[in-house]
């Protein structure tokens, strides 16, 4: 039998549920948009577009960014804005497909009045399009963002229908978008190809300024690092636990390549993961540097200078590839086929039981050694430079 608590809280679920789907049936009835046909876009028109997409965290919006390549490959002089939180607007600041960043402030207390007014106004400056890429999680927030702007188009999804509604009704404009495996940068496009705008690169993209760059080769040299041997970059922590390949096999695998190719190891770690890289240093019997006190386009402009990165599936290593470095990326409970960067220059390595654990040190080795022979840096296992 159940106890009292476990049928106290289904039944203040059942409650909540009862008057959530109830809300949006009401708001459905309020704010529902007329569908529009294809033939009722005027292409002419649209010359400012904004993007939201503020409610995911750092990987599945980076994976959405071939978006923006694509608006911007298909409107090539319209202002082009984006609408993110803050801690995601490091990743899209400088983007070179990017005119205008809106920011979001998921702490309530900053939003200051002079800061919410600028939103305000940002929002009601006269976007033509919307797009709302809801393809991980969908926000109701990003759907009423969307309907403030007043926008004459408004496209999303027909995915993750709220309860109790007929659609999503603040689109007058729905991709026929299925529930499938295919890779999230696909179904971020998707959205788009129903207006029939899309692009051949696929890949996610940070746009690193060439002073960002330089100072990334100096501070890689003054920690120590010299560019005539391979620099590869380690960075053992993941959010999720389950996501984290062991911290013995990150330090074995660093012993390797260091006595193998005389490879340097730059070490990277999340803000609540020091002890994290501590493990993998004080384990591994070679020299390590800790990169610390990084912020997240240095963390990016000094990846950018390595040779090869090795990590989970987390956020920072799609900021990895997003900078263009190859790698090597351990996968657990998550499929790659959906969630690995795009590009042949990453290689995901799946563990066959679904845990990190299972992936071997030798095949993520071998993985790394393909992709510094790709780039040069190899040449049939010594080092080509």
């Amino acid at each position: 039998m159940e106890g009292p608590k476990k049928a106290k809280m289904k039944f203040w679920t059942a409650i909540e549920q009862f008057f959530k789907r109830n809300v949006l049936r009401f708001l459905e009835i309020l704010f529902k948009r007329k569908l529009l046909r294809l033939s009722e876009v005027d292409y002419r028109r649209i010359r400012r577009i904004l993007v939201i997409r503020q409610h995911d965290q750092l990987g599945d919006f980076l994976l959405s960014t071939p978006v923006l390549r694509a608006l911007r490959e298909h409107f090539p002089d319209a202002h082009i804005a984006v609408l993110v939180r803050s801690y995601q607007e490091p990743v899209i600041r400088h983007n070179r497909h990017v005119d205008e960043r809106l920011i979001f402030q998921e702490i309530g207390y900053n939003w200051r009045p002079r800061t919410l007014w600028k939103f305000f106004r940002q929002l009601r400056s006269g976007f033509d399009l919307v797009i709302v890429l809801n393809t991980v999680s969908h926000s109701f927030t990003s759907d009423i963002l969307a309907g403030l702007t007043g926008a004459p188009y408004t496209l999303g999804s027909s995915q993750r229908q709220f309860p109790g509604t007929t659609r999503n009704f603040f689109y007058n404009l729905i991709a026929p978008c299925p529930e499938d495996g295919r890779h999230q940068s696909a179904k971020n496009l998707e959205i788009l190809e129903y207006l029939h705008i899309s692009t051949k690169n696929k890949r996610e993209e940070i746009t690193l300024l060439p002073e960002e760059q330089g100072w990334a080769r100096r501070y890689l040299k003054k920690s120590g690092f010299t560019f005539d041997r391979p620099v590869v970059a380690l960075h053992p922590g993941a959010g999720k636990v389950k996501n984290r390949w062991p911290a013995q096999n990150f330090a074995k695998t660093a012993e390797i390549l260091v006595k193998k190719y005389d490879a340097q190891i730059a070490l990277f770690h999340g803000q609540k993961e020091k002890n994290l890289a501590d493990q993998v240093a004080e384990k591994a019997n070679v020299p390590i540097k800790i990169m610390s006190d990084l912020t997240l386009r240095e963390l990016a402009a000094v990846v950018s200078q390595t040779d090869l990165f090795i990590g989970n599936d987390t956020g920072t290593t799609h900021v990895a590839a997003a900078a263009g470095t190859p790698c090597v990326i351990i996968f657990g409970p998550t499929d790659p086929n959906q969630w690995k960067p795009w590009g042949q220059e990453f290689a995901a390595i799946w563990g066959k039981d679904r845990r990190c654990e299972s992936v071997s040190v030798k095949d993520v080795i071998r993985a790394g050694e393909k992709l510094l022979m790709q780039k040069g840096v190899l040449v049939s296992g010594s080092i080509g430079r």
